[in-house]
């Protein structure tokens, strides 16, 4: 009987064990994508647990009308399609300032925004993450661009650590 009971704990401990995402502690790379022109951001991606991690991403734009900066944070949960493949949604919220520097225009200051996002990524087998999300941004402070509602698609290049 004993045997019985340890060879179905193994079982079941290798059923939930073969399930488990893979998500790396750490990832460091780009995303790259196009938002009111923050369209390369330094990723970076941080486990909290089996299947949720923290994403923050830091986007600057230095042109000759702006220059700008934003720096978002995003809690997303992460689930198993097939192999390395993981799709991903999570929520989270941003921070950043601008500065218009043509001289017709008093337009600057501070921006807040909340943001959703949800995504497909595929893990190599070499630590390489590459990912292409969908994340809406709504202005709820000094919304930078021309409307509340700032829609976002990029690719995402990281290394796992």
């Amino acid at each position: 009987m004993k045997k019985l009971f340890f060879t179905i704990g193994i079982f079941i401990g290798f059923v939930f064990a073969s399930s488990a995402q893979n998500i790396s502690p750490n990832a460091i790379g780009f995303r790259t994508g196009d938002n009111d022109g923050f369209s390369n951001e330094i990723s970076y991606q941080r486990k909290m647990s089996d299947n949720n991690r923290l994403e923050l991403d830091l986007g600057f734009r230095d042109n000759k009308n702006y220059d700008t900066w934003k720096l978002s944070g995003v809690y997303q949960w992460v689930f198993n399609l097939d192999g390395s493949i993981n799709w991903y949604a999570g929520f989270g919220a941003g921070i950043g300032s601008w500065d218009n520097k043509t001289l017709d225009a008093l337009d600057d200051g501070l921006f807040v925004n909340a943001n959703g996002n949800i995504g497909i990524e595929y893990n190599f087998e070499i630590p390489l993450l590459i990912s292409l999300d969908f994340r809406p941004e709504f202005g709820i402070v000094n919304d930078f661009g021309n409307n509340d509602l700032d829609l976002d698609i990029a690719l995402g290049l990281r290394y796992q650590f």
